[in-house]
């Protein structure tokens, strides 16, 4: 009987060729920079975006990042002397932006990233923001000056929600008590629903002319 012959490379199985990672399908492997959603920790929204950029850095990846923010507005609070401040409101707390090049290296550095949970999408896949949703999140957080050159109009914070009962402190209906029905932020202005002579009445005042009950 003549002895087998040995079998030819080609007839190999893949389980005995020699493992090759440079073989291993990608998961991820986009060439284009897109806006992605991050869910974060609330109110570590910085903390964490600072977080990222030095891991970005330390990786030496930067080239798949371009951006990443803490989207806020620039608003106006009033101190309870009066004095009038202006401060920085998050637009959506418990998320960040990052603009990225999404392949398996970024994506991995961002999920293991502390404080991070993951991107929002479908079916577990990031999906990238629409250009007219980050157009619209950015000409908030990054106001330009107008044609005429003119800053940008604030919003005011007001401590008011609809439905809640407030009594007026100064003005003509002075120690009235009512009911938040609308707020205008961006001119600082509450309506307030008030009985007057037995009728329920629609009465606009100043943010700081009313107090809660």
């Amino acid at each position: 009987m003549e002895p087998a012959s040995e079998p030819t490379p080609a007839e190999e199985s893949a389980e005995d060729a020699p493992f090759d990672p440079h073989n291993i399908p990608k998961k991820y492997d986009s060439q284009t920079l897109e806006w992605y959603i991050l869910k974060v920790q609330v109110n570590r929204e910085t903390t964490i975006r600072d977080a990222l950029l030095r891991r970005i850095k330390m990786e030496g990846l930067d080239d798949y990042f371009e951006e990443v923010i803490v989207p806020t507005e620039d608003i106006v609070e009033f101190t309870r002397s009066g004095k009038r401040k202006v401060v920085k409101r998050k637009l959506y707390p418990g998320y960040i932006m990052v603009k990225m090049m999404l392949q398996d290296d970024s994506w991995f550095l961002v999920r293991e990233t502390p404080g991070i949970g993951d991107f929002t999408g479908t079916f577990g896949k990031p999906t990238p923001m629409p250009a007219h949703e980050v157009e619209r999140i950015l000409s908030v957080a990054q106001p330009e000056e107008d044609s005429k050159g003119e800053e940008p109009q604030l919003k005011t914070a007001i401590p008011f929600n609809a439905g809640d009962r407030v009594r007026v402190k100064d003005g003509n209906f002075q120690n009235f008590e009512g009911e938040v029905d609308g707020i205008d932020e961006a001119n600082g202005r509450v309506t307030l629903i008030i009985n007057i002579f037995g009728r329920s009445t629609p009465v606009e005042l100043e943010h700081w002319q009313i107090e809660e009950i």
